[in-house]
């Protein structure tokens, strides 16, 4: 009996040591979806030495911004062409390390059933950013409702439409208020995340969806000086494991698709 308050001791300082060696990074995503599957990686993680800390971001421009600053470790919100665009403009040193999911991008409208209900000059909010207002035009050139420039890439702008048979009215808008957007345009291009954080369903509610299969898929990304250290390799394979993906068909049904 003498021997037990060693033994139970032995644990606690056993215990303490292992949480005391795992290392802690901080991941930088935006509400929604990106946030609640880190959730779901985090206990996976932990279980291989890697303590995950979320930190929250309401836009698309200060996750890579905090990231390239050294005040986050990773983020995961973005997809290759912002990305692209984002090292463009700004000289991030930022890598991607890992797929993550898609989102299709959808149009949705308070005032008409379907796209084809949508009256001449009717009013069409775009997401304001290079890439998802791209996506926007993108998404609707693929769907006959305009004609763009050739060779626009994947960052279309407004100024690229060649032909707007009803002459929509492109209004341009912050990705995050998109949704805020719906009572003022007949037709409104929403991010998934920010359309379920505003109680929209990305699989019923669009009258027109994008093509699920493309460039869009999001990413892990990390400092160019980071990408070989031991944790991003913990990070993507804890996200890479069955478990999360059947997190992401459960949870999400169909309006998130894991990529990997």
């Amino acid at each position: 009996m003498s021997f037990r308050p060693i033994i139970v001791l032995a644990g606690v300082l056993a215990i303490w040591s292992a949480a005391a060696s795992a290392e802690a990074i901080k991941i930088g995503v935006t509400p929604g979806p990106h946030a609640q599957i880190l959730e779901a990686v985090k206990p996976i993680a932990a279980k291989n030495g890697l303590d995950i800390q979320l930190v929250e971001f309401s836009d698309y421009v200060v996750p890579n911004a905090a990231l390239d600053a050294g005040d986050i470790q990773a983020n995961s919100f973005q997809n290759q062409p912002y990305l692209d665009n984002q090292k463009t403009d700004r000289g991030y040193k930022i890598e991607p390390v890992g797929l993550t999911v898609n989102f299709p991008i959808g149009v949705y409208s308070k005032k008409h059933k379907s796209w084809a209900d949508l009256p001449d000059g009717g009013k069409v909010s775009i997401p304001n950013d290079p890439t998802n207002g791209g996506r926007a035009l993108l998404l609707l050139r693929d769907r006959g409702a305009i004609k763009l420039k050739d060779g626009v890439g994947f960052k279309p702008t407004v100024l690229d439409v060649a032909d707007n048979p009803k002459k929509f009215k492109f209004v341009e808008v912050d990705a995050a208020q998109s949704p805020r957007a719906l009572d003022d345009v007949d037709a409104a291009v929403i991010n998934t995340n920010y359309a379920t954080q505003a109680g929209l369903d990305p699989v019923k509610d669009p009258i027109l969806r994008e093509d699920p299969k493309g460039p869009y898929v999001n990413l892990i990304a990390v400092r160019a000086a980071d990408k070989d250290k031991p944790w991003v390799k913990i990070l993507v394979d804890s996200y890479h494991t069955p478990e999360v993906k059947e997190f992401v068909l459960t949870k999400f049904k169909g309006a998130v698709l894991p990529s990997w």
